[in-house]
């Protein structure tokens, strides 16, 4: 069993020190704190604000917006897979009954 390591993130200039299990895992936090300071930034530069907290809420939003659009593709992928091993078992079927 691998033992967890603390790792310090920082997001909209605060360090947030989490638990993580893995290299890997260790990266996706990385680059995903980096992700979020880097649309933060891109709010703070093109938007009024009052606080942190409302950049904070616009990328959270626009965060939950892509999961969303990502959610609804994997969907209709999978309705597409369905349908077209359908066809594929159509077609299987009909060239057995041809032989």
């Amino acid at each position: 069993m691998k033992k967890e390591q603390l790792i310090s993130v920082i997001i909209a200039e605060r360090p947030y020190r989490l638990s993580i299990s893995s290299e890997e895992e260790e990266q996706l936090f990385r680059e995903s704190g980096k992700l979020i300071e880097e649309r933060i930034k891109e709010y703070a530069s093109n938007f009024a604000f009052r606080d942190k907290q409302d950049l904070l809420a616009m990328v959270t939003l626009q965060f939950a917006v892509e999961i969303l659009k990502l959610e609804t593709i994997a969907q209709n992928h999978e309705v597409l897979k369905q349908q077209l091993t359908g066809i594929d078992r159509l077609l299987d079927e009909s060239l057995l009954d041809k032989s």
